[in-house]
């Protein structure tokens, strides 16, 4: 008999959790024919992905209705406020259907305090697993909550070591029910479809040499500070230009600041992109700004194109997937002249020692079929 598979992640925000809960269920759907697996569609989060959840064979649960779109999503006071009426109008729809369906297992993304309480609450026959991504900021209240929960709990993952070791070491959860799961970044497929797609039309003619960032225009990407060290960079070269890929909340902010700084011509905001593989194919290195990530899903992408990693030693993903250094170069996040160095850098090695610490293999860790073998294992 298949079992049920149930996945919780109402997400307010694009960001990488809906790309790894939907190459997740992709994963169980494509690898095995053991499983039925459903995404719970919260609050209209998922509505948009509709059409492409039916391409896949992907199937969604209604919980309450759509008022996705009613909802604030940025700053952190509006965010919580968001949280707070997503508990309060899911607490029994989720509760009825927990009980009415009873899958044999929840897995639970974003908003994960809702979960936990009803099961710290009802003695569901299902099996909770909790997906811990990034890492976790132990404050009172959530260490309270997972400690109080662990009972309750089955396996929690982590996307990368250093945040399972971080877990560990907090000792508020057993050691046995703690599993590395790296996330299910790269479909093959669609990367080297992608890749080598050379119908593709790039917004801008690329006949330069450039480095490239990716990423959401955020606080958390940091590019105000890579904008900054990349005008000091300019001072020591002018034979590369800056390619920024993304979009969001700070876009005019960062629009601003490089034409008043007057690098028009040397830094290109170029938006969202259907293919950011065509970008990396052609750059010369990929580069990392990041405050924060785990384990950073465009540093993956950028490795497995065969690029050369420039990265900030953020927590928590960067330093394991460059092997602490040795595969690319990385510098202390956010600190002043450590960026225009490392690109100064780059451009003293030699050809040899650039295809050398290429990451590669350390990004195939992170593909569906890798993942799927993964989940399949505590899941049977």
């Amino acid at each position: 008999m298949k079992k049920n598979i149930y996945y919780w992640s109402p997400c307010l925000n694009k960001v990488g959790t809906v790309k790894a809960t939907a190459n997740s269920v992709n994963s169980l759907l494509r690898y095995s024919k053991d499983y039925n697996v459903r995404v719970i569609d919260v609050f209209g989060e998922w509505h948009e992905y509709k059409k492409e959840f039916k391409n896949k064979n992907i199937e969604t649960i209604n919980l309450t209705f759509n008022y996705y779109k009613y909802l604030p999503k940025t700053g952190y006071v509006s965010s919580r406020i968001s949280y707070i009426i997503i508990i309060l109008i899911s607490f029994f729809p989720l509760i009825n259907l927990l009980k009415k369906n009873k899958p044999d297992f929840l897995i639970i993304h974003l908003v994960t305090s809702l979960p936990l309480i009803l099961f710290n609450i009802f003695n569901f026959k299902t099996k909770l697993i909790l997906r811990i991504s990034g890492l976790p900021k132990l404050d009172f209240l959530r260490k309270k909550l997972w400690k109080f929960s662990s009972k309750s709990i089955f396996k929690i993952t982590s996307p990368t070591k250093e945040t399972l070791n971080h877990l560990e070491r907090s000792k508020i959860f057993n050691s046995d029910k703690l599993i590395n799961l790296p996330d299910p970044i790269i479909d093959i497929n669609e990367f080297r479809k992608k890749i080598n797609d050379d119908r593709f039309k790039p917004e801008i003619e690329l006949n330069f040499d450039y480095f490239l960032s990716v990423g959401r225009f955020s606080k958390q990407k940091n590019f105000i500070y890579l904008i900054n060290e990349f005008e000091k960079f300019l001072l020591k070269s002018k034979n590369f230009k800056l390619l920024i890929i993304g979009g969001g909340e700070d876009e005019s902010q960062l629009k601003k600041l490089v034409k008043n700084k007057g690098l028009e011509d040397d830094i290109f905001l170029l938006g969202r992109t259907e293919n950011v593989f065509y970008y990396m194919k052609r750059a010369k290195a990929f580069v990392l700004s990041s405050l924060w990530e785990d384990p950073g899903f465009v540093l993956i992408e950028s490795a497995l194109s065969n690029l050369f990693v420039i990265s900030s030693d953020c927590p928590n993903g960067p330093r394991e997937i460059l092997d602490y250094g040795k595969s690319g170069i990385l510098y202390k996040s956010n600190s002043k002249n450590e960026l225009a160095f490392s690109l100064e850098k780059y451009l003293s090695l030699d050809d040899l020692k650039k295809q050398k610490v290429k990451t590669k293999k350390n990004a195939m860790k992170y593909t569906q079929f890798r993942h799927f073998l993964k989940l399949d294992k505590f899941l049977k």
